[in-house]
């Protein structure tokens, strides 16, 4: 186990993956539900909600978005779609990330003042969410990229996994086998992002 920084810096987007994981199932399960548990949210509303999809249930949301893009993509352009969509099909399995908008309102009852902000800060704990299990994922040896598919697949995903009206989805998580390293990234000098007054 990493420590937490160097788990960080390590995190990368892995978009070459593959059914072969390096550890049991359950182990990816343990790492989405201790994340899930753990990660804070304003007024602790806990208003993330998560799917972990494997086997066909992951094959069937590449299956939908495939079919959902390929009524709005160009002919011309959709092969280029249709091998990026077979990509995350490969994977070993998907994290869908929701938020359950029900909390949302009612938070924004409860504390009116606030209204406003509670979407924001719904949002904001998801992506912590997010990044939360990323990482963790990493850590353990499984490669992890993000997509936003939403609201295009929404209607048909919520089918199928018959989840309430109110969960909104928020993103999909790709992860499995590192099939490939990820390409190294360019970052701009952190100088012009953080600025220090001592």
């Amino acid at each position: 186990m990493k420590c937490f920084q160097e788990a960080v810096i390590h995190r990368r987007t892995s978009y070459s993956l593959g059914k072969l994981i390096p550890v049991l199932p359950s182990q990816i399960i343990a790492v989405v539900e201790r994340m899930t548990q753990e990660v804070p949210s304003a007024f602790n509303m806990q208003s993330a909600r998560v799917i972990v999809a494997m086997g066909k249930h992951h094959e069937k949301i590449w299956q939908i978005t495939k079919e959902t893009l390929k009524k709005i993509v160009p002919l011309e352009s959709f092969s280029a779609t249709e091998t990026k969509i077979d990509g995350f099909s490969s994977a070993y399995g998907t994290v869908l990330f929701f938020e359950e908008m029900n909390i949302v309102k009612d938070m924004q009852e409860k504390f009116a003042a606030y209204a406003d902000n509670f979407p924001v800060w719904g949002q904001q704990a998801n992506g912590m969410l997010q990044f939360s299990i990323w990482t963790a994922l990493d850590d353990i040896g499984i490669g992890v990229n993000l997509q936003h598919y939403n609201p295009l697949i929404d209607a048909e995903i919520k089918e199928y996994f018959t989840v309430p009206d109110s969960w909104e989805l928020i993103a999909q998580m790709p992860f499995g086998e590192i099939k490939q390293p990820p390409m190294p990234i360019e970052k701009i000098s952190i100088s012009e992002r953080v600025k220090v007054f001592s």
